[in-house]
């Protein structure tokens, strides 16, 4: 990827690096060569990003012309909200005190260059800035009342750093574009950057650790640089090239955050946040598998008007699901009317529309993985010890609270399995799903249509190996280099 550095006056500018061209403000807003240029990085070191300035044009038009920016006009945009601003100053207010715990005045101000400072005693506190607000030249002030407050935050230009920093800004600036990730030590030459999501705290997490590391190695031979990120990351998101969400996804939580953000700055990513729109609400798949015509079972939308009636189609036992349910939370299995009525009443209170499905027991659910379209997995997960899904979270071991799997190769999934698996997932668009069917009566009904499912070592890719990972990176390089 060609990577230029973008200042009002080019020859003032030292820096030596075979990898970076340094150009004019001037030359990259009008100079044809930098219109039509493809795969390029810019770094916009503009004095003024202030609203229509060079500054605020250069990252504008680079966002127009498909370029990466550093920073992005959102990142500008950012700088300016004092709401973010608030959230750092609560989010990282330890780490804001702890620094400047020794400081004797009322006042104090830190000067970021390239995410550091002069002083190594501030490079935690300077890295946690640059990395929300990826603003080059940066003039935190703070002052002191009980403690320590943000008190403003502003991008400064080359011109106002001080003379006795200006040595140590270019060493800092020369060590950053020296580094692949910008933040992190450059290990090899890679092809293209990518962000993997994880949550550290997930309860399900749909990847276990020794995927995440498949996913890491193979990735770095098909040329990706890969770095697990957290939802605290979502400020950084913008200097990688592609997405993995390898966290559990729900619209209100950070994976649709992720996902809406890269869709915007169009960072490839698995999975889109139209999926996770989609997926995540029950009530919109049962609507969409009736309207295609694909067997499910016994399906109603459950509100107030009717939940009297449900009974008389779906009959006893039966399985009452908020719209938003997530590998088995939020689904209930109702014994009796007497349960029902009790589970169903609970779940509208807190949502307008519930799913009831009749209950189909079964030893185990298929699950076809399918990507862009075409099966490329597929395991059986059999319930969990002596309960009725393959998820019991309220299991007193923990090795319980999930039942076993195998894995098979496609050719081996009878037939009406895959054929409605494929058309399920055709549904929901392009991306990765695993969909959940019962085998029942000879008929294959599907449960549901699972946007970012499990790959789990030892699982997933029990019968395919690494193919399982490849196919994944692959389907990520396809969609950076526009073949999908």
């Amino acid at each position: 990827m060609n990577k230029y550095i973008v200042v009002n006056q080019p020859e003032t500018w030292t820096i030596s690096s075979e990898h970076l061209k340094v150009i004019s403000s001037k030359d990259y807003l009008t100079n044809p060569e930098y219109s039509t240029l493809k795969k390029a990085r810019i770094f916009n070191l503009c004095k003024d990003y202030s609203y229509q300035s060079k500054g605020y044009y250069v990252s504008l038009l680079a966002e127009a012309r498909g370029h990466l920016a550093i920073p992005t006009v959102k990142n500008i945009v950012d700088l300016g909200e004092p709401k973010l601003v608030k959230i750092v100053s609560e989010d990282f207010d330890d780490l804001l005190q702890q620094s400047l715990k020794n400081i004797k005045s009322q006042e104090f101000t830190l000067s970021i260059y390239f995410g550091q400072n002069v002083a190594a005693k501030y490079r935690e506190l300077s890295a946690m800035f640059f990395r929300h607000f990826q603003i080059p030249f940066l003039r935190v002030k703070f002052n002191f009342t009980t403690k320590w407050n943000i008190k403003s935050i502003k991008a400064i230009s080359e011109s106002e750093i001080p003379a006795e920093h200006k040595e140590s800004m270019l060493v800092f600036a020369e060590q950053y574009f020296a580094k692949k990730r910008y933040d992190t030590p450059r290990t090899s030459n890679f092809e293209y950057d990518l962000a993997i999501l994880v949550q550290p705290d997930d309860v399900a997490p749909p990847s276990n650790p020794k995927a995440l590391k498949k996913f890491i190695e193979l990735g770095e031979k098909m040329g990706f640089y890969t770095e697990i990120i957290t939802p605290k990351d979502l400020s950084r998101l913008s200097a990688f090239d592609a997405l993995l969400i390898r966290q559990s996804t729900e619209v209100n939580n950070e994976a649709y955050a992720f996902a809406r953000k890269a869709q915007q700055e169009d960072i490839a990513t698995v999975d889109y946040p139209d999926a996770i729109l989609k997926c995540c609400n029950k009530v919109y798949m049962a609507e969409a598998l009736e309207n295609a015509g694909i067997p499910t079972p016994k399906t109603i939308i459950v509100h107030k008007d009717n939940k009297d009636s449900v009974l008389g189609k779906t009959g006893l036992p039966v399985v009452l699901k908020s719209p938003d349910s997530t590998f088995s939370f939020g689904v209930k299995k109702a014994e009796t009317e007497k349960e029902y009525f009790e589970v169903v009443n609970a779940m509208l209170k807190k949502s307008d529309l519930v799913i009831a499905q009749e209950f189909l027991p079964s030893d185990y659910d298929w699950r076809i993985g399918i990507l862009d379209g075409k099966p490329f997995y597929a395991c059986r997960y059999y319930m969990a010890k002596g309960h009725w899904q393959i998820y019991n979270w309220d299991a007193d071991k923990k090795d319980d609270q999930d039942g076993n799997a195998d894995c098979l190769p496609i050719e081996k999934v009878p037939e009406k399995i895959l054929k409605n698996a494929i058309k399920s997932a055709k549904l929901m668009g392009k991306g990765l799903y695993g969909i959940d069917i019962k085998e029942v009566n000879s008929k294959a009904l599907v449960i549901e249509i699972n946007d970012n499912p499990n790959i789990d070592a030892g699982v997933e890719d029990e019968y395919y190996g690494d193919q399982v990972y490849l196919d994944i990176l692959t389907a990520i390089k396809n969609r950076l280099e526009n073949k999908i």
